[in-house]
């Protein structure tokens, strides 16, 4: 009898496995802090191959989004059981070139729920486990902001007993995007080491993906405010802020159905 179950564990009928099968299906609200650090400390991040977005397009450019999802299998079973399919999660994304395309790139990220963690390292996310909390908003009541003029958001993310970061955004007026630094394709490399652990790896290769069947709701900007502390066990503050570019919110819609390997870096 064969096994089924991705990735783990394996039994006759899969229905035991971390995840469903793909496609998976994510809604969520996304708040976004763009700054500008020391491209140097970028670059200092990038494995061996990937180069800096070029000089004339921002270099040292970053977004700090947080992210509260929800998110299911083709037959949205999980969300009739919300602890299977409700996390949130924050990430810090760059742009970076390879072989002369533009990418987007996540350097850190963090999320707390075991499913949403193991599905990052299958794409090739570098994902670790954290406290992330978010603003929501409302559209009735006191009890949070709207999406309009003065709307005023806060956002944290703890990893290891530490606050890493702490973040606000208050809108202002309806922006044709939620910035540019998260707005080409994501470039991963996914890596696993031999279980000799000699040095060499199982698995060694530079992967992109993107989203399908994206849906948009109307993006607002404005002003923000982000601050990184220090950690023993995280390197988040060697990319503190120089400038705060602006904040931004915005709902999204989208499918992850599969990459593309690409070749290893030159």
């Amino acid at each position: 009898m064969s096994l089924r179950g991705l990735p783990f564990p394996k039994t006759p009928s899969g229905q035991a496995s971390l995840l469903p099968p793909p496609p998976w299906h994510y809604s969520g609200d996304l708040l976004t802090v763009e700054y500008r650090t020391d491209p140097a400390a970028i670059l200092n991040l990038l494995p061996p191959g990937l180069l800096l977005a070029p000089e004339d397009q921002d270099p040292g450019a970053v977004a700090f989004i947080w992210a509260d999802w929800q998110s299911c299998g083709d037959d949205g079973t999980e969300l009739l059981d919300p602890v299977r399919s409700q996390y949130r999660e924050a990430f810090v994304v760059v742009r970076c070139r390879w072989r002369d395309t533009l990418y987007s790139r996540c350097l850190f990220i963090w999320v707390d729920k075991d499913f949403a963690l193991v599905r990052g390292y299958i794409q090739g996310y570098p994902k670790k486990l954290g406290s992330i909390h978010q603003t929501r908003a409302v559209s009735v009541g006191r009890a949070g902001p709207r999406v309009a003029p003065g709307g005023r958001f806060g956002m944290t993310v703890a990893a290891g007993d530490r606050r890493l970061a702490q973040a606000t955004v208050t809108l202002e007026e309806p922006s044709p995007t939620n910035g540019f630094v998260n707005a080409h394709p994501m470039l991963h490399d996914r890596w696993f080491p031999r279980i000799e652990l000699d040095g060499r790896a199982s698995m060694d290769e530079i992967v992109t993906m993107s989203g399908t069947n994206v849906e948009l709701s109307p993006a607002w900007r404005g002003t923000a405010s982000l601050e990184l502390f220090d950690s023993p066990t995280e390197e988040l503050a060697s990319i503190a802020p120089r400038e705060i570019i602006g904040g931004y919110y915005r709902s999204v819609g989208t499918t992850f159905a599969g990459g593309t390997t690409l070749d290893p870096p030159a």
